[in-house]
């Protein structure tokens, strides 16, 4: 029989090709509320994951983001995206991914987030390590945030209301550089293999976040929320590093939460910004 993570990356792997077929055909995509994108793909996916799972795992229960799974009274539940990064997938831009993560009695013990553009697999166990395409994966090294590299994102929904763009310009400013890729999942995954030294974003749904979460842990990173404190799949926001920046990346955030900038905004003039 086929272990947890076993078959997890069976199912991805059999989702990311049923993904490409639609990717290259272009599919439409809809509106779920007024900006949240959900395209025949997302149904696809999910409907084939959720399936699969219930065959293999017919006790177990599945949180899924397009409300295919179920509830049940097993220890065991599946959190599943089955198209992280639809917004991306809908324009054409090749940054998504499959993820799928495991919980039993309320901890992580595996995670497989499988991107199928660059047929690159992650996968992780609760105390087995993180691994890329079966090579053993780990945090970087950077030991300051002057010398690290670091990922978030913003919301598709709620964007006026969202706070986040302080962060970005700080941390913009305290670091090498913050990129946005529009997928959760793959930079929890690039924190995980040492391509990002942190990450950080609010408003994140469980499915978005189980599978990489273990995935920085296992290969010797930092979870916590943006306080310092336990991050919890329901936390309302997220942070990752690896390790060795993590009391500074708090301190950083910290002063951010009270409204101190250790860097002002720019100043926009008629000719651009200001060079003052």
């Amino acid at each position: 029989m086929l272990s947890f993570v076993e078959s997890a990356i069976e199912i991805a792997h059999e989702a990311g090709s049923l993904l490409r077929c639609y990717f290259e055909r272009r599919v439409q995509f809809e509106l779920k509320g007024d900006f949240d994108l959900v395209t025949a793909a997302d149904r696809a996916s999910e409907k084939l994951v959720i399936e699969r799972l219930k065959s293999q795992f017919p006790e177990h229960g599945i949180l899924a983001e397009e409300g295919g799974g179920h509830t049940s009274a097993s220890e065991y539940r599946w959190y599943v995206d089955p198209l992280d990064g639809t917004t991306n997938f809908a324009h054409g831009y090749p940054v998504w991914n499959v993820t799928l993560a495991l919980e039993k009695a309320g901890e992580l013990i595996a995670g497989v987030v499988f991107d199928p553009n660059r047929d690159e697999l992650f996968t992780c166990e609760r105390g087995g390590g993180s691994f890329m395409n079966g090579r053993r994966i780990y945090v970087s090294k950077a030991a300051s945030l002057n010398e690290s590299l670091f990922s978030t994102g913003f919301p598709s929904r709620r964007r006026h209301l969202d706070v986040n763009i302080h962060f970005y310009h700080q941390l913009a400013m305290a670091t090498h550089g913050v990129r946005r890729c529009g997928s959760a999942a793959i930079d929890l995954a690039y924190v995980a293999s040492g391509r990002l030294d942190g990450f950080w974003e609010f408003g994140l749904s469980p499915w978005d976040m189980a599978a990489g979460q273990l995935l920085v842990e296992e290969a010797g990173g930092r979870c916590t929320n943006m306080h310092g404190g336990q991050h919890l799949l329901t936390s309302p926001h997220i942070q990752t590093n690896n390790g060795l920046i993590h009391a500074e990346l708090v301190g950083l955030f910290a002063e951010i939460f009270r409204g101190e900038y250790r860097h002002a905004m720019p100043v926009i003039t008629a000719a651009g910004p200001s060079q003052s």
